[in-house]
């Protein structure tokens, strides 16, 4: 019965955007072709009344995606970070989805803390504040532990948020299947997959204890970048639905006149969030998924201070350098080898004109070069990407969705701090450093060493390994030959391998 029940949610969606005014101000945000607005609200006004009122008194879009539920507030996050692609309005309205939400009660929340640590509130914390911040699966409380004095912030999920995520994500899983079966050109972004992505991404947020472990991992990353806090972990006060870490007081990185008025230099903030993303990314393949403002403070000496550790990204250390490489290639604007990178990596299909998507990435890049950076539309820019990868059949990589969506919030962020900001300059000498660390002379002697690493620990296995190979090629024939002279070129491979690694390991 989900089907029925995923249509209504559909309709439910697009009735609930008529009903709250949030319908003609999104069409507008988004630039949408004047044919389609008339057609788009004349199907959705007969069902208007299947939509939810919201709170009025809330601004139309922020009112709709909050009546709809969290996984659409997590989509207005996003986009309140992006003045350029829906305007400086609604950007500034959609903030309030970022930590501003309606709470649910405190007792309701003393009773979730007393059912998860097992023991009552008073005999964990000497002062329980109702909440000081709410967004849309937590919200969080200032607390006093019993034991020292020491101030912390207390998280606590929503109730019921698990089956208010799982109906968002049906109806999402839903939507991706129709698109998949009716419209074949949105096949090379493979729905199924984004949102199967966004599915396992997101139910990390519905498990503090894994957000716990994030944030702890991700504070032993960061210990040594300067100007940036992770607060810590109390483990004894946290669980699957409870998060206790250390309270830190800052300005929220929104509130950028603030800010300034507290003497800190808003460009020099600017620059840092977006390098510290970067390297966080390539150094450590590690980083913060949801780095809205809502999840950054400036404390009083300037750090910038990370929260929510619920989304969080990895990528390899083999699509670490792919991606640095294509960053580096548009910064230094040799869009020949942005597109051997896109082709070596297999990103674009082997029988396209490699010449012709260079050129393609040209029309993409040179723009932006040269513009001061409030001049800069992303909305155009992405729609212009949108349609190269289309023409030369590039396919999602779900490995890399949350890496760019959290690039572009970032850049959001950034921009707020500075609207002046120009992204290639500050990305630049991450991006370079990272590129000598990882790509250069030491690094292949690195490499070197990990090999002779892993042939050493499986050396006790080459025999047999060598035999698996002899056999696999064997045949009536006399073609045995073969079979040896490729084992013994593995044997003889591996022990090159093993001795320059292990020099490599010495020297380096």
């Amino acid at each position: 019965m989900r089907g029925p029940v995923n249509i209504l949610r559909l309709l439910r969606t697009g009735a609930t955007f008529e009903r709250t005014g949030a319908m003609a101000v999104a069409l507008d945000a988004f630039h949408a072709p004047p044919i389609l607005r008339p057609l788009l609200r004349g199907l959705i006004w007969p069902f208007r009344w299947l939509g939810y009122a919201g709170d009025p008194a809330m601004p139309p879009v922020p009112r709709a995606l909050t009546a709809l539920g969290p996984a659409y507030i997590k989509f207005g996050q996003t986009m309140a970070t992006r003045p350029d692609v829906v305007g400086d309005e609604l950007a500034l309205q959609l903030r309030v989805l970022q930590d501003r939400l309606p709470p649910f009660p405190t007792a309701q929340a003393r009773a979730a803390v007393s059912g998860e640590l097992g023991q009552p509130v008073e005999a964990l914390f000497s002062a329980f504040s109702e909440p000081v911040a709410a967004a849309s699966i937590a919200q969080v409380h200032r607390a006093r532990l019993q034991t020292t004095g020491e101030e912390v912030a207390v998280k606590v999920l929503r109730p019921g948020i698990e089956r208010a995520f799982q109906r968002d994500v049906d109806a999402f899983r839903f939507a991706a299947r129709l698109l998949d079966l009716f419209v074949p050109g949105t096949r090379r972004l493979r729905p199924l997959d984004v949102i199967a992505h966004f599915e396992s991404v997101v139910r990390g947020e519905l498990d503090l204890r894994l957000e716990s472990s994030a944030a702890s991992e991700f504070a032993d990353n960061t210990a040594e970048d300067e100007g940036f806090r992770v607060p810590a972990i109390r483990w004894p006060y946290s669980g699957r639905r409870v998060m206790t870490l250390d309270w830190v007081e800052g300005l929220n990185a929104a509130d950028v006149e603030a800010i300034r008025a507290q003497g800190h230099d808003t460009t020099v903030l600017a620059s840092r969030v977006l390098q510290l993303f970067l390297r966080h990314a390539l150094r450590d393949g590690y980083f913060h998924g949801d780095m809205h403002q809502g999840n950054l403070k400036v404390d009083a000496v300037g750090n910038i201070v990370a929260y929510d550790f619920g989304i969080m990204g990895r990528i390899d250390e083999y699509t670490r350098r792919i991606y640095a490489e294509i960053l580096i290639g548009f910064i230094r604007r040799d869009y020949r080898r942005v597109a051997e990178v896109h082709f070596e990596a297999g990103y674009v299909p082997a029988d396209r004109d490699i010449d012709a998507f260079a050129q393609a990435l040209r029309a993409v890049g040179e723009p932006i070069f040269g513009m001061e950076a409030s001049r800069i539309s992303m909305g155009r820019l992405l729609a212009h990407l949108f349609e190269v990868t289309e023409r030369f059949g590039m396919q999602t990589r779900t490995e890399l969705i949350l890496l760019q969506r959290t690039m572009v919030v970032v850049e959001g962020v950034a921009r707020t701090l500075d609207p002046h900001m120009n992204i290639w300059d500050a990305a630049r000498p991450v991006v370079e450093g990272y590129i000598r660390d990882s790509l250069g002379p030491k690094a292949f002697a690195r490499d070197l060493a990990k090999s002779a690493w892993i042939l050493a620990r499986f050396s006790p296995r080459l025999p047999e390994l060598a035999r698996a190979a002899l056999v696999r090629t064997a045949t009536p024939t006399p073609s045995w030959r073969p079979g040896l002279l490729l084992a013994s070129l593995y044997m003889l491979a591996g022990v090159a391998i093993g001795a320059l690694g292990m020099l490599a390991f010495h020297v380096f």
